[in-house]
């Protein structure tokens, strides 16, 4: 019996040890993982549809409590990618991605989201940031699924945006009439596949 209490007390102590260390609005950043991270992004005309990904440049989140609070990633957009073409045709499409009809790349090599805010919504979160491409910024909202797992943020969410917001209007049905086949939608998907670690398990990598 006095064993059994003297057990009992000890794992009470390291209870109260551990929630001792935990204080409520601690805040902790994360350096984004560049190498496991990516940014996909998927464009639909009416004949059909373009898929690819931009590489990540770098970033960093932070934690609160635990969770997801708030960040910058910025995106290499000089990586712009096709992964639904190849050869000739890809280097033709991705080309085009790069120039002045849309991302202006020369001009504008790095895309910004800001994290500002993250609620709870159900099972997942909602992100607000303001999302910046070609030096246009605009206050973006979508849902995200988010964990921690030992330390490593792991978190993926899908964005659908307008476009046309960030001047990007080639071939956009509010700009040009008769299009016919060669309209493109004005709305495209971006969706964020992100991991963050702490820059001592980053610097161990």
């Amino acid at each position: 019996m006095k064993r059994a209490f003297v057990f009992a007390a000890a794992i009470v102590l390291s209870a109260s040890v551990a929630l001792a260390s935990v204080k409520p609005g601690d805040k902790s950043e994360l350096k984004v993982d560049t190498k496991a991270s990516k940014v996909y992004w998927t464009g639909k005309k009416v004949t059909g549809e373009h898929t690819g990904y931009v590489v990540i440049g770098d970033g960093s989140v932070v934690l609160k409590d635990g969770k997801l609070d708030g960040g910058v990633i910025n995106m290499d957009m000089t990586t712009i990618e096709s992964t639904d073409m190849q050869g000739e045709w890809k280097d033709k499409l991705v080309g085009h991605l790069k120039s002045d009809d849309f991302f202006s790349v020369e001009k504008h090599p790095v895309a910004t989201l800001k994290v500002k805010s993250v609620k709870a919504s159900g099972a997942k979160s909602v992100v607000t940031g303001d999302l910046t491409i070609k030096g246009i910024t605009h206050e973006v909202e979508f849902p995200v699924e988010t964990k921690v797992v030992d330390g490593t943020l792991i978190a993926s969410g899908t964005a659908v945006l307008d476009r046309t917001k960030w001047d990007i209007r080639f071939r956009s049905g509010k700009f040009f009439t008769d299009l016919g086949d060669n309209l493109i939608y004005d709305e495209f998907e971006i969706k964020f596949d992100l991991v963050a670690k702490s820059a001592e398990e980053l610097t161990s990598l």
